[in-house]
């Protein structure tokens, strides 16, 4: 159902106002069960994994690449509305300029329950308390293109499904099966599901990635979480007591760390 747009103030542009407020959008879009997709081949993704749109956005220039993704909703998106606009209308809304393609507003779908995806999962990680959305949907691309079973998420950690996440993502955040732990550290959770808590830090005892990728590589049965902490603090100390292995990544020239992003993906391709 097409909508062209000439107010401002109309009621139903409601959910792509404030956009470029991250504290207002990371309570609100959750709170009211939404999120946002930007551009085609992420909102594509996003309706084949089971999300539903609730509306598009849209300059017109990019109804004739939207349109296949339209038609799955009936001629023009059916009875969801596709709200168009000039370029210029839509960036004075969105707060930004609206440069690939379209934006839909999506219904979240419940998570599922953490011991469902442990179930069927040889490696898992477990992002602690990240707060960068960019690295959020950084390491859920890595995840998906390595062939990392589930992500947890703990309370703290950024939303996996806030439009710079997806973004970064590249719409990968729907192809790995992901959901928020209602407490943390839980080891007994993963331990239930014999799963091996490896965290990535320093620490007494610690191994080197290639030596804990060999000690793997011995037994491919071995099941393994790996936590990865906060950009600014890292794991939190009675995180680190609960772990069976601490690994880190050597460095050289004087560096210290990686950013976890980063970090991130030598680990999951280095322990594949």
């Amino acid at each position: 159902m097409l909508i062209h747009l000439t107010d401002l103030n109309d009621e139903r542009l409601n959910d792509y106002l404030h956009m470029t407020d991250v504290a207002l959008r990371s309570k609100s879009e959750p709170a009211q069960g939404l999120f946002m997709a930007e551009s085609k081949n992420v909102i594509s993704r996003a309706i084949n994994a089971g999300y539903r749109p609730r509306s598009f956005l849209m300059a017109p220039r990019w109804l004739d690449s939207m349109a296949e993704i339209l038609e799955q909703f009936g001629p023009e998106g059916g009875e969801i509305p596709v709200f168009v606009a000039p370029e210029e209308f839509l960036e004075k809304l969105t707060g930004f300029h609206l440069h690939r393609g379209a934006l839909a507003a999506m219904h979240r779908n419940p998570l599922p329950a953490a011991a469902t995806l442990l179930a069927s999962a040889r490696r898992i990680a477990i992002l602690e308390d990240i707060v960068d959305h960019t690295n959020v949907g950084a390491i859920f691309r890595s995840a998906a293109a390595i062939g990392v079973d589930a992500i947890l998420v703990t309370p703290s950690c950024a939303d996996p499904l806030f439009r710079r996440s997806v973004r970064v993502s590249m719409g990968t955040v729907f192809q790995v099966p992901w959901t928020r732990l209602d407490t943390w550290p839980d080891r007994q959770l993963l331990k239930d599901f014999d799963f091996e808590i490896a965290a990535l830090a320093l620490g007494e005892n610690t191994l080197t990635l290639d030596q804990y990728a060999a000690e793997l590589a011995l037994d491919s049965t071995r099941k393994v979480a790996w936590i990865l902490g906060s950009e600014g603090y890292g794991l939190k100390p009675r995180t680190l007591a609960s772990v069976d292995k601490t690994v880190m990544i050597p460095m050289k020239h004087g560096v210290d760390s990686l950013n976890v992003a980063a970090a991130a993906a030598v680990t999951f391709w280095a322990t594949k």
